[in-house]
């Protein structure tokens, strides 16, 4: 048992780390690599809230499909994850359609498929 316990952890430290890329509903990917990610089983709306503290970004999958929202500050993402109900406070204060687009990302060119 310790043996295979020993076997597994060495394993754990010699597997390259394989960052976690993501594509939104408007099928643009994010790379997840500077993300802290939670996965959420007390709600019933979001499933997964991923937050970068440096560029105050907020990623959340809702219903299966991920959103990104921009310039969304420390202690929003808090109240987010601290709410009671984390669906009714998201969809009150964050939602684009809610929040009059207060954290809607910039626009980028539209990607070239090939």
């Amino acid at each position: 048992m310790v043996r295979a316990l020993a076997l597994l952890l060495a394993q754990l430290v010699t597997a390259p780390i394989v960052s976690e890329t993501i594509e939104t509903a408007e099928h643009r990917p994010i790379d997840l690599a500077t993300f802290e990610c939670r996965d959420i089983s007390r709600s019933t709306v979001l499933q997964r809230v991923c937050y970068d503290r440096a560029q105050q970004a907020l990623v959340v999958a809702v219903d299966g499909a991920y959103d990104r929202y921009c310039g969304v500050p420390v202690d929003a993402v808090e109240r987010l994850l601290g709410a009671p109900s984390m669906g009714q406070f998201f969809n009150q204060n964050i939602k684009r359609e809610v929040s009059g687009g207060r954290y809607a990302c910039p626009a980028r060119e539209p990607i070239q498929r090939s």
